[in-house]
């Protein structure tokens, strides 16, 4: 697709156009196979931890949106996969340096046309974002749409650092829980069931 093509799909909201673009679920999933995944939030509390070095020690190692690293030691280094719903710098890419981009959110109109031709670029189907959205009744967090991506897959593990649902607000800005259209007591809930019928997602905060 040409980048006026891909102006003019996003304008019109035309998400065949741009769902072209993206690498198939199938394939994204296969890619989790057999692996210890480390999917790091952007809760403030995480810094406080010495989760690094079991961060980086992950098969893969995915972050979300602006992805804040403030140190080594409660962090870790690596990004393999970038989970974005927000517009980001290329200062901070140039920062990330991930090998992969998911968008996830399901304002096309905020997908630039530098991520859509990112190799490996993966855009989250509208229906799957809704389905969720349904299930929890209100629109879901980024961190909340991938660990629903990821279990779908056959990975062997799932580690979450960086998640306590907004207790300790986030590290990328000031905002409160009510500032925000996230509803994260039901998103806790939610997890806290998913994790206990499924032995391979673990909580770290």
């Amino acid at each position: 697709m040409t980048r006026l093509g891909f102006l003019i799909a996003r304008a019109l909201r035309q998400d065949a156009p741009l769902r072209a673009m993206s690498a198939g679920q199938g394939a994204l999933l296969a890619d989790l196979s057999g692996k210890r995944v480390a999917l790091v939030g952007n809760a403030r509390a995480q810094a406080t931890r010495d989760d690094g070095a079991a961060i980086d020690a992950a098969d893969l190692v995915i972050r979300i949106n602006r992805a804040p690293m403030p140190a080594g030691r409660s962090h870790g280094t690596r990004t393999d996969w970038l989970a974005l719903a927000t517009a980001i710098s290329s200062t901070d890419l140039a920062r990330i340096r991930p090998a992969r981009i998911l968008w996830m959110s399901p304002k096309r109109k905020r997908l630039a046309w530098s991520v859509a031709r990112t190799p490996g670029f993966y855009l989250h189907p509208l229906p799957a974002y809704h389905a969720l959205s349904d299930c929890i009744g209100a629109p879901p967090t980024t961190g909340l749409m991938m660990i629903d991506l990821l279990l779908q897959s056959d990975l062997a593990r799932l580690d979450l650092y960086g998640f306590d649902f907004f207790a300790s607000l986030s590290l990328t800005g000031s905002r409160t829980a009510a500032q925000v259209p996230h509803d994260f007591p039901a998103e806790r809930t939610h997890v806290q069931t998913l994790a206990a019928h499924d032995p391979r997602l673990h909580l770290s905060l």
